[in-house]
Formats: structure tokens, sequence, C-alpha cells
């Protein structure tokens, strides 16, 4: 059994479920699981992913986890007595082999945004860890122990990083859950207060670590199809999130239509109001010059801000990025595969994304080739042209 409860997720998933539940409850889904990885044979497993899956949607929230919930100081009571009622349902998901015979496998979900919502981050931990216990059985987890304890010397040894943080960012991608977990002990009795916290909640709770996370890119992919005209679905995404939450969790996602378009919408009412903002896509080093300008020139000290890097880091990029940025603004640093799934083998890379909301297509152009879905190219001309984004970007 890989998923044992159903806060083994990431943070920014119940956050956004709370806004689902509130202002989109009658919005209908569907996403896509893509193996990004070249040359993987993923569908010997699929029996084992499904049985996997049925376990999973036998689980329900705890009285002691819906109690942990309520202590966060953003989650409402209604949301905690809903969750007391959830129950993910298999119904929602379809695994088999891809059409093209190729060793891949398609993985759809589709059904209400707010009973599927929760679906991503534990199906692509059990896609991980089924695929890994199956080609590297037995594997010597002595490497990465090794490779782990040098990360975390090298954070924590090298004079002037001491205000250099990290979080863990790993779920979805981890070689499995007792590696993840015993990957996060170890980040917190190395590092100390250089560890900030970890996104799976799970752990944040048996741990004692504060959980961490704000929005992920579905949730401004679904306005596409929710909010007003299209152009204006960024700025009605922000606006929702700050209706319900009104000024909590104030990191807004950068990437979606790519930096440039971002920017546009992202006036001085945003960033005032907004604590700071998420790079997950492009060169991260000229995006965050770029975001700091942005706020210096709508007279805004970004010394009070806050940036923060997601986007493939291990710990020399991490450093990195903090001699560059420190002193200009406040940083945080989450890092996910390269804590969670460095033990030898090549990890996959894999992903779950939304491509439909309504019926109609979502989409993400975001500043790094490559990283788009999306099924129906008309579509995705159409958002080029709407955000005014080179056909050269995502």
């Amino acid at each position: 059994m890989i998923i044992e409860s159903l806060l083994d997720t990431d943070l920014y998933k119940f956050s956004m479920m709370q806004v689902v539940l509130h202002q989109y409850p009658a919005a209908q889904v569907e996403y896509r699981f893509k193996c990004r990885t070249p040359g993987i044979d993923l569908v010997p497993y699929i029996d084992e992913i499904r049985g996997e899956l049925k376990t999973l949607c036998q689980l329900r929230f705890t009285p002691d986890e819906l109690d942990y919930l309520r202590t966060w100081r953003f989650i409402k009571s209604d949301f905690v007595d809903f969750l007391g009622l959830f129950q993910l349902n298999e119904k929602y998901v379809d695994i088999a082999p891809a059409a093209a015979g190729n060793g891949e496998i398609e993985i759809r979900i589709r059904g209400p945004w707010l009973h599927t919502i929760l679906f991503e981050v534990p199906l692509l931990a059990i896609v991980n860890e089924v695929y890994f216990r199956n080609t590297s059985a037995g594997l010597d987890l002595g490497e990465g122990r090794r490779r782990l304890q040098a990360k975390i010397a090298l954070l924590r040894d090298t004079p002037d990083y001491g205000g250099c943080k990290i979080a863990d960012y790993g779920t979805r991608r981890r070689y499995s859950r007792r590696w993840q977990e015993e990957v996060v002990t170890a980040l917190r009795d190395g590092l100390g207060a250089q560890l900030a916290g970890t996104s799976n909640v799970w752990l944040a709770r048996k741990l004692d670590l504060t959980p961490l996370g704000t929005l992920a890119h579905e949730y401004l992919q679904a306005h596409q199809a929710l909010g007003p005209r299209l152009r204006d679905s960024q700025v009605a995404a922000l606006e929702a999130w700050a209706k319900e939450y009104r000024g909590d969790l104030g990191i807004a996602l950068s990437d979606v239509y790519g930096l440039d378009a971002f920017l546009r919408d992202f006036d001085m009412y945003f960033c005032k109001l907004f604590d700071g903002t998420r790079h997950d896509s492009g060169d991260p080093f000229a995006w965050g010059d770029k975001v700091l300008a942005h706020y210096c020139a709508n007279r805004v000290d970004p010394r009070g801000k806050v940036l923060v890097f997601s986007d493939g880091l291990d710990i020399p990029k991490v450093m990195q990025l903090y001699e560059h940025f420190r002193g200009r603004c406040l940083l945080a640093f989450g890092v996910g595969t390269n804590l969670t799934n460095d033990v030898g083998p090549v990890p996959l890379n894999i992903v779950i994304k939304m491509i439909r909301c309504n019926g109609q297509p979502v989409a993400k152009l975001s500043d790094s080739p490559g990283k788009n879905m999306c099924e129906d190219e008309k579509y995705v001309a159409y958002l080029r042209q709407v955000f005014d984004i080179p056909a050269s970007q995502g």
C-alpha cells in the first residue's frame, strides 16, 4: 500500500480545493498523464497501478487528521466538514496502454473538479513507486544517503549561507514514500532552521514541520473556462484567490502565459496585495531580475516581497540564486526530485495536467519549451493571440 493517508499530498491541493468548494463547485474538468522521459515502458505495471488506485479510493480522512487541518488559520470549518465526508472515486480515472503501443500509458481523470483535484499527486507518487520497485528492487540506498548528506553539508557548512533555506517539494516524483520520509527527516535533523518545511501535508504533520504551498497551474488554467473573457482570466483567478484568502497564501504563480503576460496583469494592486511570486519555468536569474524591476516600477519595495524558486532545483543552483538575489528581496526555494529521487536510477519526468474545464480546452504556455500540454492546437494558437505570446514560447 503506497498511499496510506489522504494527507499524503501537497498543501496547494487543499488550498485550491477550498476555493473550488466555495466558488466553483459545479466545474467539470479533465486531466491527462504524460511521461516525458523517453523509452519508459509502463504498460507491464498497469494492473499494479490500478490496484494501488483502488486502495487509494478506500481511504477517508480520520478524525485526528481533520483536527489537524482545523488548526490551519486559512482553512474554513465548512471545508473541513466537507473533507470529513470526502472519498476519492476510481470511476473518474481510466488507465490503459497508449494506442500507439509504444510502452506509454494513458491515464485520464474526468469528473467534477471538487472530486478529482486530489488525484494528481498520489497517482504520480504511485506510478513512480510502482515503476521503481519493479525496476530497481533490492537497490542499496546507501548511495542515496551519501548524496543526501553531501547536499546537507554543502548548504549547512558553507560560510555566509546560514540564511539560505530550502523546502521539500518532492512528493510527486519521489523514489518511494519511505524514502521521502527518510529524506525529510534527515533534512530536518541536519539543517535545523535552514529547512523551511515541506509541501507534503502528511510529512509536515508527522515530523512537526511547516506545510508549504499556495496554488498550481491548474487553478489559473481552469479560469480560462470559468472567468469572464479569456484575456481577463488571469486577473479573475488572482482576484478569486484574494477573495478566498484575504491576503493569506499570497504567492502568485507567474508562468501560465509566460512572465511578460503575467506582468502585464500583475499591476500595482496585485504587487501590493500579494506577498510574492513563484518561478517555475525559464531562466530563474533573468526572471527574478525582471520581477524585482517590475516591483520597483510599481513603487513597491522588493525587499519586502518573496521570490519563490521551484523549477528543477538542486542545492548548488539554490546557492547560486541565493547569492544573486540576497539582500534584494525575501527568498524561498522548493527542491523536489533532486532530494526525493536521487538514489541512482534516472528519475521519471512524469506529470498530470488539466487539459479541459467545463468542456473547453485549457492550456499553459510557460517560459520553458515543452512544458505545454494541450490536445487542441487551434486553442493554443488562439491563446497565443489573446495574450500576445510569441510562437517560440512554450
